[in-house]
């Protein structure tokens, strides 16, 4: 492989592929979170919808799951929204780094971002939202399916990211 005088390695296009991806997945989580910090009241709601169960089946087997308590749900939707503002400065970081063509710390920082939106999309909301505050069972309050969707473009960008680099052939002259 071709090296700068710096060292970095010559951007190939899967380094191009995976810092675009992780550019477009920095882009959505900063979203999220400026309109979670900008319109608080909307997501909080769902937030608090989700955790007191109140739009599920009411099965009283499950019931004693749920998290009535305002101040808990508030703490739990604070704490969501700390997780993608890092995320989402975490994966700007990596994005710059990409850019920057300094592909192993690009590649590490962008996995650290990545994983951190799989915990939060994938631990967060499919398996304690979805299936222990069962979420899945609400009309109005359902998230799944979207988590669903950044799960997988999250999951393409980190395979993508984590591909082994390989030397580009040089173009005829």
């Amino acid at each position: 492989m071709t090296t700068t005088p710096t060292g970095n390695s010559r951007h190939s296009s899967l380094s191009l592929a995976a810092g675009v991806l992780t550019g477009i997945l920095a882009l959505y989580i900063a979203l999220v979170a400026l309109g979670n910090i900008t319109d608080f009241g909307t997501n909080q709601q769902f937030v608090r919808h989700v955790l007191a169960m109140d739009t599920t089946f009411h099965d009283h087997d499950l019931m004693w799951r749920a998290i009535t308590s305002k101040g808990l749900q508030d703490t739990a939707y604070v704490l969501i929204i700390v997780w993608e503002t890092v995320a989402a400065l975490v994966l700007i970081w990596g994005t710059w780094l990409w850019a920057r063509r300094h592909t192993g710390l690009a590649r590490r920082i962008s996995t650290y971002g990545l994983l951190m939106l799989l915990l939060l999309f994938g631990a967060g909301f499919i398996a304690i939202g979805g299936e222990w505050f069962s979420m899945w069972q609400s009309k109005t309050w359902n998230g799944l399916e979207a988590a669903t969707r950044i799960i997988v473009l999250t999951g393409v960008a980190l395979v993508v990211n984590l591909l082994p680099a390989r030397p580009e052939p040089e173009a005829a002259s």
